[in-house]
């Protein structure tokens, strides 16, 4: 299920920092992080980890190209085995996080394991003529957290000083992007003196101060300029139709299974849809489905 609904609390701004040739990046959220953190009655390190991943897709969708959707992933094999937050081109916000059962996960990242993985991925649709493209970007674990590990990412594969603040609390996740802006933008102590102003950020005020309000207080003797602003929304992208697919790919024999008790119960774990297949809607799904694989026996 789906709410789109803008949220005056819900907003992604760019900016740039003129004189000190510095761009930037601030996200705030709330609706939409309560609605995804909503979800599941999540360990505390897990929901903080969660709101990170999701402020920080948010970020990245003002910093990168996207026209279809973003992602940020994380994946181990311990106590915290996947952790995906999502947004979209259109604004569009959804996350998730599966736990091992009775484990209480870290918030330090060198404690899930050497196996652990986290990635950014960019996934736009087709265009015209144009293949649809995957770009897939993974992010090494050498930091103790998400900020400090994306930072390492934005200079290794965009040679580009970086510096990233993610901060979450019971109400709200936010987060602030500043890149050097590439050549020779700004004065030669400009990104220096930006990263000073940065470090005295504390989490409250971004948690709470609008954008402006913010960026003007730390920046205003280098020149804020605001680029645009972009509400940011939950929703899912689930449907029946894509739930009628997973229950094709599962085989007719699983899928049968999941209606032994009469009806097959599947839930969206992003946003709680229920949707429900009865075992003759089951029937009726694959007799169509081999219908429409048979191949005429004559020329047409």
């Amino acid at each position: 299920m789906s709410d789109t609904t803008p949220s005056r609390h819900d907003c992604q701004s760019r900016f740039l920092i003129e004189q000190a040739g510095v761009r930037g990046v601030h996200v705030q959220l709330r609706d939409s992080w309560q609605r995804i953190v909503g979800q599941d009655a999540y360990p505390a390190a897990v929901a903080e980890l969660l709101g990170e991943a999701t402020a920080a897709a948010a970020l990245f969708t003002g910093h990168a190209k996207v026209d279809g959707r973003l992602s940020v992933q994380l994946r181990g094999n311990g106590a915290l085995r996947t952790l995906f937050a999502e947004c979209t081109a259109a604004g569009t916000l959804r996350g998730i996080a599966q736990v091992a059962e009775g484990a209480q996960p870290s918030r330090d990242l060198r404690e899930l394991g050497p196996d652990a993985l986290l990635a950014i991925t960019i996934e736009n649709p087709a265009l015209g003529q144009r293949e649809p493209m995957r770009y897939q970007g993974m992010v090494e674990l050498s930091a103790d957290n998400l900020a400090g590990a994306f930072e390492d990412y934005f200079i290794q594969s965009e040679q580009l000083p970086t510096r990233l603040m993610l901060a979450v609390d019971g109400e709200r996740a936010a987060g602030l992007m500043l890149q050097k802006l590439p050549g020779d933008e700004g004065d030669s102590d400009g990104w220096t003196r930006a990263g000073a102003l940065f470090d005295t950020i504390v989490t409250d005020e971004l948690l709470t101060l609008p954008a402006e309000t913010l960026l003007t207080r730390l920046f205003h003797e280098d020149g804020v300029r605001m680029l645009g602003q972009r509400p940011l929304a939950f929703a899912c992208s689930c449907s029946a139709e894509r739930v009628e697919s997973m229950l094709v790919s599962l085989g007719e024999d699983e899928a049968r299974a999941a209606a032994a008790d009469g009806e097959a119960h599947i839930r969206c774990e992003f946003c709680g849809q229920q949707y429900r297949f009865s075992r003759d809607e089951i029937e009726h799904l694959f007799a169509t489905r081999a219908a429409s694989m048979e191949a005429p026996d004559r020329a047409q």
